[in-house]
């Protein structure tokens, strides 16, 4: 059996879950179920803390596993990234008091607080600078206050936490990360299907099908509005001088495109959600 693992909690966990169900999983029902064997797909799953998942999957006791691909890039491990899954963005900056950092190189000499030292230890050799790292569980933003560190290195959404600890962030990006399918070193045969349901469950998210109906002579004008990902599924009408269209087209275009095309001269516009995919 592939043997997967899944993030039991968190903000990777839930969307993780939905996604392999819509791909044709069997999913825990009880979030106190650690592992749940899917004996009609071949598929094992282990719900673990998300940031040990890259460490059991980089020492090959796992095949596949679902994480952050910073909680990745901070284990060291030996596993390797295969796809990104579309969820749970996020972005990692340096904060600190405004009035002592303005540029990266200010951090030469100080104390970080963040709880990646993996993946900012990284960073700043990677720039060159020689800081030296605090290892907090969260709640970073309070090391300065507290007298811990200098400045931290953390999650940043909008930055209103970091402001009302009294803090600014400066410097380059660390990371934007999100979530990915990472694997072992030997990766299995079967590895294959379950990427390939993932990037289904994906472009049935992303996109969505529309059927009109429109006069043959206009078919090119629409087909330059709405051309699909490869192109439009022509089919006739009983008037000859009409035909049937549908084509693919990212869900956030729908309306502008339905507008579009309404504007044009096509009739009958429907959109059609997408339920699964391969591409």
């Amino acid at each position: 059996m592939l043997r997967v693992a899944v993030p039991n909690k968190g903000s990777l966990s839930e969307t993780a879950v939905e996604m392999l169900q819509e791909a044709g999983y069997a999913t825990r029902r009880d979030t106190k179920e650690l592992h749940v064997v899917d004996a009609r797909n071949d598929v094992e799953f282990f719900y673990l803390r998300p940031r040990d998942i890259a460490t059991y999957v980089g020492s090959g006791a796992l095949d596949i596993g679902i994480t952050g691909r910073d909680l990745l890039l901070d284990s060291h491990s030996a596993a390797t990234e295969l796809a990104e899954l579309g969820f749970g963005g996020s972005t990692f900056r340096f904060a600190g008091p405004a009035d002592e950092f303005s540029e990266l190189s200010d951090l030469a000499g100080k104390t970080v607080a963040t709880s990646y030292p993996g993946l900012v230890g990284n960073f700043l050799r990677d720039a060159g600078v020689d800081a030296t790292l605090v290892h907090l569980d969260g709640a970073v933003e309070s090391a300065v206050q507290l007298g811990v560190a200098d400045a931290v290195a953390d999650v940043v959404s909008t930055g209103t936490t970091l402001r009302k600890a009294g803090l600014g962030i400066f410097g380059p990006v660390i990371l934007d990360s999100t979530a990915v399918l990472i694997a072992s070193p030997e990766t299995k045969p079967n590895t294959a299907t379950l990427i390939r349901r993932l990037q289904g469950v994906l472009v049935a998210r992303q996109y969505v099908l529309v059927d009109y109906d429109l006069p043959v002579r206009l078919l090119e004008q629409a087909t330059a509005v709405a051309g699909g990902i490869e192109s439009p599924t022509i089919s006739p009408l009983r008037d000859p001088e009409w035909v049937a269209v549908r084509v693919m087209i990212p869900r956030g275009d729908a309306n502008d495109v339905m507008d579009r095309l309404y504007e044009l001269g096509a009739r009958a516009i429907l959109v059609t959600a997408i339920h699964a995919a391969r591409l």
